[in-house]
Formats: C-alpha cells, structure tokens, sequence
C-alpha cells in the first residue's frame, strides 16, 4: 500500500496520481521550503493533511495552523526575511483578515522568498462569497499565477518560489476549489535535500523594512519594476501556452477555464485559436499583443470579474488595434463557476456557429437542491434547540461563521444577520444600540474566539454594550476538518497548554459567564434566559465536544457504533417535535405518517431523547 508520506520525501523521479493539493506539497519540498504557516479553510486544508502524512521527525520544513490568515502571513513573513524559503496557504476571504499586512509585503525586499497560496472559491462551494482575488495582486502589485490542474500546480510553485527567491518578491498562486481538488497523474523530479545549516540572515541593510514615508516612493517603484521584469521573465520561461492552427478567431483565457474550454471545443472542426496565460498579474502584454495583432476576433473568457478583459481592451485601445474582442456580456457571466455547460452557452450567445444550440440543450440537466444541514448529533442542534425556548419572536439574533451559522436554516431560525468571522459580538452591539424594546443575542464559534473573535469581546466590555454573547465550544474547528485550535491543548506539531475561553473572559472582565454541555437543554434554557434579563454584556460557554469527530473516533477504536435511539411506536404520538423542532436527519417521516429512524444515520448519542414529549425515543 503506496503511503503519502512516503511518495511526498521519495528523491527519485517518478509518477503519481495525485490531487492538486497534493502536488503543492510535493513542490514544497523540491523547492526546498523551510517554513509554511497557515489558517485552515476550504479548499486548501488538504494541503495539511498531505503535510501531516510526513511524520514531524523527517519533516524538512517547519509547519503550523496559526491562529489567523494574517498571524500566518507575518510569521511566514518574518521567516522569509530572515533568508528561508516560506509558504502561507488559506482560503479566499482568508486574504481579507490578512490584507492588512499582505498589502505591504511588494515593497518590501523579501530575501528568502515568499509564496502565497490562494483557495479561490467560484461558485462559492464553501464560502459566503465568490471573491475574485485576482483584484488584490492590482492593489498591492503583488503578481498571480494560476494553474489549471495538479500538473501546473506543481510546475507553477517551483516557478514561483524560484523567482521569488531570485526577486525578493512575494508571488501569489492562485488555486480555485477544483484545481484544489482535482486529480491526475503529475510527473514529478527527482530532488535531494540541500542539506543547509539554517542560518539567521537577517539584517535592516536588505531594507528598509520600515515604510516611513520618505521610504514609500523608492519602494513602490521598485515594485513596479519588477513586476515589468517578472512579466518577460515568465514569457521568456516559456509557461504561457498558444494552440491553434491560425485561425482568424481566439480566445484567451487562464487557470480551470482552459480545462472547461477544450472539454467543449473537443473535436470541433475549425476551432478558435487558444492563449492560456500562466501569470494572471502582471498581465504579459507583448504576449497578448501579439496574440491579438494575429486575430480579427477574440474572446475574453474568465471565471468571476472582468480584470483580464479591462486589461486586454486597454491594450487594444492604447496600440490603436482594429480588433472586436469580445467580454462579459450579461450578469450570469460574472457569477457561478465556468463549467463546460456555461462555457457552452456563453460561446454559442457570441459565436452560434461554434457551438450546436442542440448540443447545447441536450447537455443540460437540473439537480434538486439539496440544503445542508448539522450532523446526527450535533451538539449546536441541542444547543439552538434548546435556546429557541428561550427567546421572544422579536429578539434580534447574530451569526457568526462556522457549524452553528447552520442556525439560520428551518426548523431553528436562529441567526439573522451575518458578515465573517468574529463579526457577530460587534455587530451585536451596535444592534442593542439605543435599542430599549428588543434583546440582542449573538454566536460565536471557539476558533473563531481566537482567530477574530477578541476585538469585538474587548469593545463590547470597554463600551458595556447591552448583548449576550453565546460561545459554541465543541473542541476543534469542526467545519474545515478537525484541526486544533489554542484551547485544544495540542496544536498540528505537539501536545500544548490550553488557552481556557473562560479564564480568557474572566481576565478581560465579563462579569457573568455561565457553562454548560448543550445536552442539559433544561439548563442551557434556562441559562439563555437568565442571561438576557441581565443587563450589559455577558456570555453562555454552550459546550459539546463535535460528534462527527467524536463518532469516527468512536469507530476507529470499537470498529462500530454500539448504541442507537428506536421510535416506539405503541407511545409515539406523532407529535413530530423529533423531526419538525430538534430536526435530526436521523428521523425519517414514511409514507403513513410515522416516525422512524435510518440507522445509517444514526450515532446513537440520545440528545433527541429529552425533547420527546411522549417519550417514545428509546435507546
């Protein structure tokens, strides 16, 4: 049996079928890669899991979960400045919590080397938002490549920490969630370790590292140089690609679009010449140039906004080209994924002839929705069950991101407001704001008290905001994949001391602070209520450990699960709370009205047996 671990280390060459992910981690350690730092958030936590496959003792890089993207960018920062090759990976919106330090590091003279990895997400799989990041190299003229399988994704990485260490310069590469995931067989090298002796290299003469302000204009015109360098060093490193047999027509296009484009192209005779750029920012333009100078017509295909078509058309425009390019032409354009049926129908709206409108129709299919939902469980379903009890129809209630942001979805209804992580306290507060009439209650997960949680807590106690806060502690963070958090008492490395939330909260000064497990829902009812009669801010630890983590442990260690609930029908009432209130997946309504249970399902954890009425949940 092939092990991970093994085929990541192996100096040989040779050939693997592997994810993009995968392939990331593979070109981290030919790069030679000595420190790598990052938040977890989809697409991107394989990347640990391939990082863990390697046992710590052999591991040639130094790797950690920070406690935010932008605590994970400074200190993979700080360690490229100080002469070794460093990593940072999170996914799209986690570059927002980096931004603040992220938008300096292209001034700044980065002598190790520096790559960031984006998880873009079109289509928004796993995020509240479809993001383009592409508009953040622009800001900080930071340059992107963008790869479009696990192939690229390796070659790309090695291209980019290659010339980062050459420039100085932070480079992005940009990953969406299917380049993340996808898999093929990669050609990888065979590499040996350099066997260097690490060595501080560290010194403000490499600098400034200050931006003082009469520092800011050298250094944002370096900047500008070396993205105009990098631009025909890539070109010249021969990785944009160019197919087609001259014809009048082309398309230019970049990273998974290219993948969904030939799926549609196919073998369809006469097709349109093809330019996929490797490198997204800067965008080559003598490359472009002369792509359009060949062409009467061309086509501008991207996922998300329109950064590659401004540019191309002001190229156009400013070299006076007599050339009809073609762009985004209607609002579906800019959202959603560029699967081959999108990339389909937006060709045959612009070039009919190209693409058959009956292959067009006969091509398209339509997939129930399926709504997400909480695991057979879940601690945060007792948990909002048991405090729907306890609010009035007109309390106002805040969300915050994770597992519990499942609250807002019927049968709980809980959590009407949202923006991103850590938000919830301080969006609370200014929702009690010269509010006498209604109740503020917000949410917070136990990562995302360390990760952006802080600074809202801190505000509403230094401005007594009237607010109950309810944290969610189930031990881990749960929605990316189980990793560790500073209250788990270990993080990716080692066995650690805790950070306990409530001595965090005690030392901040909340005066009322009640706990319990939210399978006492009696008790967490009754806290709920206690809290939101007081005035000022206080907190509810409702606290559960995640049992989709607990249940697999549970079958690792026992081979199978050992209990399970059974309806009893002779005392069932059909009153349906089981379904229709606490609403675990567990329960299944048949055909004639009864209530039984998928044993599929079912982990037997018996926080359902509490809310029947009738008690007929037996274990």
């Amino acid at each position: 049996m092939k092990k991970m671990g093994d085929m990541l280390l192996r100096n040989k060459e040779f050939s693997e079928i592997v994810m993009g992910n995968t392939a990331l981690v593979r070109a981290m350690v030919e790069a030679g890669t000595q420190v790598i730092t990052s938040y977890p958030g989809s697409p991107t936590p394989e990347i640990a899991t391939a990082i863990k496959s390697v046992p710590k003792e052999i591991r040639p890089f130094y790797f950690e979960f920070s406690t935010n993207e932008k605590v994970a960018t400074e200190v993979a920062f700080g360690a490229a400045i100080n002469g070794y090759l460093s990593t940072v990976f999170f996914k799209s919106v986690g570059l927002n919590v980096a931004a603040d330090s992220f938008v300096q590091l292209s001034l700044l003279n980065i002598i190790g080397g520096m790559v960031i990895v984006l998880g873009d997400d079109p289509g928004a799989n796993s995020s509240q938002n479809e993001q383009d990041n592409r508009h953040y190299g622009y800001l900080s003229y930071t340059p992107i490549f963008e790869p479009a399988d696990p192939s690229e994704v390796y070659r790309y990485y090695l291209e980019a920490a290659r010339l980062s260490k050459e420039m100085g310069k932070a480079i992005i590469l940009r990953l969406t969630t299917h380049v993340c995931h996808a898999k093929e067989k990669v050609r990888f090298h065979s590499f040996q370790p350099d066997g260097k002796v690490n060595v501080s290299l560290f010194d403000v003469q490499n600098g400034p590292y200050i931006p003082l302000v009469s520092a800011i204009y050298p250094m944002k015109e370096k900047a500008l140089r070396q993205l105009d360098e990098l631009e025909e060093r890539v070109a010249k490193a021969g990785l944009h690609r160019l197919t087609g047999q001259g014809n009048k027509k082309g398309i230019i296009t970049s990273g998974l679009v290219y993948l969904s484009l030939r799926e549609v192209l196919g073998n369809i005779n006469n097709q349109p010449d093809i330019l996929k750029l490797a490198m997204v920012y800067p965008v080559p333009r003598q490359t472009i140039l002369d792509f359009l100078r060949s062409h009467v017509e061309v086509f501008v295909l991207e996922e998300l906004d329109d950064t590659l078509e401004r540019s191309i058309k002001a190229l156009a425009y400013d070299h006076n080209l007599d050339i009809k390019i073609y762009g985004k032409a209607n609002y579906s354009d800019w959202v959603g994924e560029y699967t081959p049926d999108k990339i389909r129908q937006i060709l045959h709206s612009t070039w009919p002839n190209l693409v058959d409108a009956k292959i067009l129709q006969a091509t398209s299919t339509e997939i129930p929705a399926r709504p997400p939902q909480m695991c057979p469980g879940c601690g945060h379903r007792s948990a909002f069950h048991a405090i729907a009890a306890a609010l009035k129809d007109n309390d106002i209630s805040v969300a915050d991101i994770g597992c519990h942001t499942l609250g807002y979805n019927t049968p709980y209804n809980i959590g009407q407001v949202l923006l991103c992580m850590g938000a919830s306290t301080a969006i609370g507060s200014g929702l009690s704001l010269l509010n006498t009439e209604r109740r503020v209650i917000a949410f917070l997960g136990d990562s995302t008290f360390f990760h952006a949680g802080l600074p809202g807590i801190v505000n509403a106690i230094f401005n007594n905001h009237n607010l109950t806060l309810v944290i969610m502690e189930n031990g881990t963070t749960a929605m990316t994949g189980h990793q560790d958090h500073p209250a788990s008492g270990k993080n990716f490395n080692e066995i650690t001391e805790k950070v306990p939330i409530r001595t965090m909260l005690e030392g901040m000064g909340v005066k009322t602070i009640l706990e319990t497990d939210t399978y006492k829902q009696k008790e967490l009812t009754k806290f709920i209520a206690q809290a939101m009669a007081e005035e000022g801010f206080n907190v509810v630890i409702a606290r559960h450990p995640c049992m989709l983590l607990f249940a697999r442990n549970q079958k690792k260690a026992k081979g199978k699960i050992t209990h399970q609930v059974s309806i009893d029908p002779d005392t069932c009432q059909n009153i349906r709370t089981c379904i229709e209130t606490f609403g675990c997946p567990s329960f299944v309504r048949n055909m004639d009205g009864s209530i039984s249970v998928n044993n599929e399902l079912c982990i037997g954890d018996g926080s359902c047996i509490q809310t029947c009425s009738a008690q007929a949940i037996k274990r």
